[in-house]
């Protein structure tokens, strides 16, 4: 009885080996679709070795992809770049202008509410993250069923001042909200497209509050964030403009103003 068993079996392995190449085919993919995005500024030294390098892993990991890259009034070649870029994938990258400059956080916010598939990730522009350890990020996902995946830096190639800021603004951000994370601004993440359309409308424009924002409406209503970390390379061209006092000083201001709003305004 068993032998017969046994060579039913291997009479049906043998009928379906030639099909088996074709099974895997279908599901080859690391992930069904992804909307990737950049934010752009004065990046035109930088932004197509970025894209060259997105693209490639894309195709091996998305069944379905697209690219968003916004360009938030450049005052460099970034927006020809971007329109010599867009002319080899024409139906997978789309370009949203901002003219004029608005902000770090206004160039999220067109990325995430301009996204169409499932899962968006985004990272920076100037090629400090290497785009292929988004696979890092959705194994994550997909092993903790998590709503946000963020990134951590293993080495931050940043100044020491730009680090303790950071820290300092981590710090006041547990404070005041009770949100705790390893590194708050990383600009590498996992996003489910519901909770960009579930959290209330994000409202920050210029600094690093943006990030913060996000993540504090996200964790205020429910939605589960986890951390990943990523490599962080040196910046090889081009000036980060994050850093800038009047830029800090607008974040701490934006802030202590949604601290108020959360815990003073009634609908």
């Amino acid at each position: 009885m068993l032998y017969g068993l046994f060579v039913k079996q291997k009479a049906m392995y043998l009928f379906f080996r030639p099909f088996l190449p074709y099974t895997l085919l279908m599901t080859k993919f690391l992930i069904n679709e992804l909307s990737v995005f950049f934010p752009c500024y004065n990046e035109e030294k930088n932004i197509k070795n970025t894209i060259d390098k997105t693209i490639p892993m894309l195709k091996k990991i998305a069944e379905n992809w697209e690219i968003i890259l916004v360009n938030d009034g450049s005052k460099d070649n970034t927006a020809k770049i971007l329109e010599e870029i867009k002319k080899e994938y024409p139906k997978q990258i789309k370009i949203i202008t901002h003219n004029p400059n608005r902000g770090y956080g206004a160039a999220l916010k067109s990325g995430l509410y301009n996204s169409q598939y499932q899962w968006i990730a985004f990272t920076d522009a100037d090629g400090q993250f290497d785009f292929t350890e988004v696979t890092k990020l959705i194994k994550k996902q997909q092993k903790t069923k998590a709503d946000v995946v963020i990134g951590y830096y293993l080495a931050r190639q940043v100044s020491k001042f730009a680090i303790i800021t950071s820290k300092m603004w981590e710090l006041v951000v547990f404070i005041l909200f009770g949100l705790h994370v390893t590194d708050i601004d990383c600009g590498f993440k996992l996003i489910n497209k519901k909770v960009v359309d579930i959290i209330p409308k994000l409202e920050a424009e210029r600094g690093a509050f943006i990030s913060s924002e996000f993540l504090i409406k996200s964790k205020k209503v429910g939605f589960k964030i986890v951390e990943v970390g990523v490599h962080h390379y040196p910046r090889l061209e081009g000036q980060a403009t994050g850093r800038n006092i009047k830029v800090i000083i607008k974040s701490f201001s934006d802030l202590v103003r949604l601290w108020f709003k959360i815990n003073f305004h009634r609908d």
